[in-house]
């Protein structure tokens, strides 16, 4: 966050994708499996796939991982800032 004559700005750093929908596909896994899988509701595992859930709790991306038998850089990705640059 910066501030610059009083306004605040927040800084981009980037974004981290959710690619849970893939994994889940190529494993035949259904949102409702996993959600039985790993202990947790429904809506959890319906936002791990639409790639809606805005804050992930490390326990079930343990859990998640662990079920789908990935790595945590299979189902999550880093995105740079794009900084107008095509380097």
């Amino acid at each position: 966050m910066d501030i610059v004559d009083g306004l605040i700005t927040i800084k981009d750093y980037g974004r981290i994708r959710l690619k849970f929908k893939e994994v889940m596909d190529s494993r035949g896994i259904t949102r409702n499996r996993l959600a039985t899988l790993i202990g947790a509701r429904f809506e959890v595992a319906d936002r791990l796939y639409a790639g809606t859930l805005e804050k992930l709790d490390l326990d079930i991306l343990a859990r998640v991982c662990c079920v789908l038998k990935c790595n945590v850089s299979d189902v999550l990705e880093f995105e740079e800032k794009n900084n107008g640059n095509n380097t």
